[in-house]
């Protein structure tokens, strides 16, 4: 399948970080997501029930991070992945966490992961 659903710059805000200070304040997230998806069959019919739902996978994203505060965005890559596989079914990803400012001397530091079949 070469077809996919594309989320790019969603911004979240959540408690993330190793270091104590981190664990005090919210952090801004930059989210970009490429979700496999056969998109023919909402294409022929033209019925928005029969397309991944980009709004709801956004605020899936956001209700995510309400509740997951992980030290690492390693771990909250992870989580978040199979969260999204497991809840819209969609067979492959990739997912780049970004962290603005972590790093004082580049624009933004984060981590891509790809999961699943493409």
């Amino acid at each position: 399948m070469n077809d996919s659903v594309l989320i790019e710059g969603l911004v979240v805000e959540t408690v993330i970080g190793v270091y104590e200070w981190e664990r005090e304040i919210h952090q801004e997230l930059r989210v970009d997501l490429e979700m496999a998806w056969d998109n023919r069959l909402a294409a022929a019919s033209d019925d928005v029930h029969k397309a991944l739902d980009y709004a709801a996978v956004s605020e899936h994203v956001q209700d995510f991070f309400r509740g997951c505060q992980p030290a690492l965005l390693e771990t909250a890559a992870e989580k978040l992945a199979a969260s999204l596989m497991s809840t819209y079914a969609v067979p492959g990803l990739r997912l780049t966490l970004w962290k603005p400012g972590a790093v004082p001397a580049a624009r933004q530091v984060g981590v891509k992961i790809q999961r699943g079949v493409w």
